[in-house]
Formats: C-alpha cells, structure tokens, sequence
C-alpha cells in the first residue's frame, strides 16, 4: 500500500466521483479505479458500495476515511517539519585553517556567522597548509582555509578574497621612516622568510626572481607569528599579511611600509571534497566568509 492510494481514496470520498478524483490527482479514471481495487485487497473487504445511482462508502470505507485523513495530515506534517529541518542552519562546522588565517582574518568572520546562526557551531583547527589539505582529503574537516590554494582533482576551491601583503621591518630599521618603497630596495637585504614548503615563500620566491631581486634569507620558519618576532629583534625584513599585524603596529614593535610601484596580495580560499554535500550552515558560513572584513 502506498500513501499515495491513501489521497486517491480521500479525494474519491470527498468528491463522490471516481471522475472528479481523477482529475485532482492528475490521473486517468481507471488508475482510481485501480487503485481503490488494490486497497480492498489489501483491507479485505469492499470500502465503496459501486451502485449506480448514488456514491456511498461501506462501514469498513468510512473507517479507513477518517483514519487516512489523519495519516494524510501527519504525512504532511512531518514533509514540512523535514522541509525545515533541512533549512535550519545548525549543527557543527569542523574547519582547519593555516595560523595566519585562523589567528587574524577569521575571527571577526566567527564572532559575525555565530551571531546571525546562534544554533550553529565552529570547531576551528590550526594547523600547517599541507595539514590543512590533509584534514579536507582524509574527511577529517568539512572546511580548509588556505591561501594561494592548489589545485587538485578532488578539491573544490571556494575563492574568498585578497588580502593585502606589506613589508615589515624594526622601528628602527632605515625603511621604516619611509612610507614606502621600491620593490628593487629588498635588494641585498636580510630577509626573515617561511619555509620553503609554505605556499606563501614560494609565491614570494617566484616575484624575486621575476623582478630579478636577490634577498639574504637569515631565518626561515612555519608560521607568521614566529617570522614577526625575528623581525622585532631586528634579525632582518619580512613580507607578510597585512592582516597579521596589526596589533605590532599599534604597539609601536614593528613598522609597517607599503610598496610605490608594486601591489602584493595572497589569494585566500575555502578548500573542501567534490563529494561533500554541503550543509545549510556550511552554506551560510561560505557566504560569510565572501563579505567584506
């Protein structure tokens, strides 16, 4: 028996016409007929007394009537309590970002998604980039936040925005009485890197050779609080998010100065599996992540 049967008999009882209860389900007057046939055999009994002058359901039919009405009711009930189930931006979001990311650009994104989705929640990872791509590919993630994303046959990459990169050096460093500089001034100069592996040196690495620019890597290292300490006991320069340091700025620790002939951004995006069948809230929290800081 299927519900469907169920609607077909309510609206056959209701209209008293196995004509009129074929046009409302858009059917032909035999598969009602069919139909009412297939629910007799299953209750065992006739539910429609079939004479000629007058429509009339046998004690057994007003049974079923009125115990379909509210099969039919809760039927529809529970469809729409689904429909909106499925609406509802709620549940956990697991993401795993690089620190640069996750330290200084997501948390004014978090505190905003949280607010507007107060049923949601975020389980935030911080990790290194190929981490970061691990935790999406093992599934271990519905999210990664990376910049300068790779491409990759089982990845769907959800650009986000650019964010500015500035130079930045000690208060007391001959640039930072600058405001700005030329690209070709790093020239000769000490520099304070990541790691090679790390998607940002190798973006930098690739515009010094373009612009034929030799810089002295004195230190290298994984993350970009680590980089901004070795330039705040003058160890050397650095380029980094313009993002990452704020604070140093406001405390005097550290100098920022932009470039005059060079505009230098790092592309950040939302990595996640072709296959992943994105939630409501993975939803909303994407198109969060698409607004301006």
């Amino acid at each position: 028996m299927k519900i469907e049967s169920l609607k077909v008999f309510c609206d056959l009882a209701e209209t008293q016409s196995f004509t009129k209860a074929a046009q409302v389900n858009e059917v032909t007057q035999s598969a009602v007929s069919q139909q009412i046939t297939a629910l007799e055999r299953f209750f065992h009994g006739p539910l429609v007394e079939r004479g000629k002058r007058k429509f009339r359901l046998t004690p057994q039919g007003e049974l079923l009537y009125e115990h379909s009405k509210e099969i039919l009711a809760t039927y529809g009930g529970l469809g729409a309590k689904l429909k909106e189930t499925s609406e509802l931006v709620s549940g956990t979001i697991r993401i795993s970002t690089i620190y640069s990311i996750g330290l200084h650009s997501l948390p004014p994104y978090l505190k905003r998604f949280l607010k507007a989705y107060p049923r949601a929640n975020l389980h935030v990872e911080y990790r290194h980039a190929t981490q970061v791509y691990e935790d999406v590919t093992g599934n271990a993630v519905d999210l990664g936040l990376v910049a300068y994303p790779t491409q990759a046959r089982n990845l769907e990459i959800v650009p986000l925005r650019k964010e500015p990169m500035v130079l930045i050096c000690h208060p007391l460093h001959p640039f930072a009485k600058k405001k700005t500089i030329k690209l070709k001034a790093l020239d000769g100069q000490r520099f304070i890197g990541f790691q090679r592996e790390v998607p940002t040196r190798r973006a930098l690495d690739r515009l010094f050779r373009e612009q034929r620019i030799s810089v002295t890597y004195v230190m290298e290292f994984d993350n970009v609080e680590t980089v901004k300490r070795a330039v705040e006991i003058d160890s050397g320069i650095a380029i980094i998010p313009e993002a990452t340091v704020s604070q140093e700025v406001g405390n005097q620790s550290l100098a920022v100065v932009r470039f005059e002939d060079k505009e230098l951004f790092r592309p950040i995006a939302a990595i996640h599996t072709r296959t992943k069948v994105l939630s409501p809230a993975m939803k909303q929290f994407l198109a969060v992540l698409k607004t301006a800081p």
